[in-house]
């Protein structure tokens, strides 16, 4: 894969709800380098959801055929649905712009096999319990069974903490943004100096 040694990829995960989906689209508004690594779904879209925008949304029969002929980075089962990384789209997308993945601790596991990829993985946790249970309520997109459900995988979601190379806690969106950015610049400052010798 040849890619632009300065791009890099960040994996934002954190359990459902705990504001990662928000964080990764603002970062992309801010940094136009950054795009969104958009995953391939067997779950039906959200009533403001945009094939090809938000997910790749297909049958189960399709995703099992790319599972088959080995097109993912990652896969994951999550609450009955599949989520997978086309290998395809990463590929072509690294070599002129930084990637974001929006994906779960599951999909890290996966992605930090391939030594290939210069990863940066951020967790992000809510402050506690109950404010990542009022989250979920608020969100109003999931009916109270699939807000309990989510509920419930925070436990297991948590204890992967450990994989990531930065954990953040979002109590607050604008201080959780900014450390985020702060870990950005960090990590993209070695092509900026790269640059400016150039220059």
């Amino acid at each position: 894969m040849n890619h632009d040694e300065n791009n890099i990829m960040v994996i934002l995960s954190s359990p459902s709800g705990a504001g990662k989906t928000t964080i990764t689209k603002k970062i992309q508004q801010k940094y136009r380098t950054f795009k969104i690594s958009v995953s391939h779904t067997t779950r039906k879209p959200r009533s403001n959801e945009v094939d090809g925008v938000d997910y790749h949304f297909v049958s189960h029969e399709k995703f099992k055929k790319f599972i088959d002929e080995g097109k993912f980075y990652e896969y994951a089962k999550i609450f009955d649905n599949f989520y997978g990384t086309s290998k395809e789209s990463v590929d072509e997308t690294i070599k002129k712009n930084d990637i974001i993945f929006d994906i779960d601790w599951q999909g890290t596991k996966q992605l930090s096999k391939f030594k290939n990829l210069k990863l940066i993985k951020i967790y992000l946790i809510p402050p506690n319990k109950d404010e990542l249970k009022q989250r979920l309520i608020k969100r109003n997109q999931n009916s109270p069974q699939e807000v309990e459900k989510r509920f419930k995988a925070f436990d297991e979601d948590i204890k992967h903490w450990e994989d990531y190379d930065y954990v953040i806690i979002n109590k607050n969106l604008e201080n959780c943004y900014k450390q985020i950015e702060n870990i950005i610049s960090i990590n993209k400052k070695k092509s900026i100096n790269f640059f400016q010798t150039i220059e």
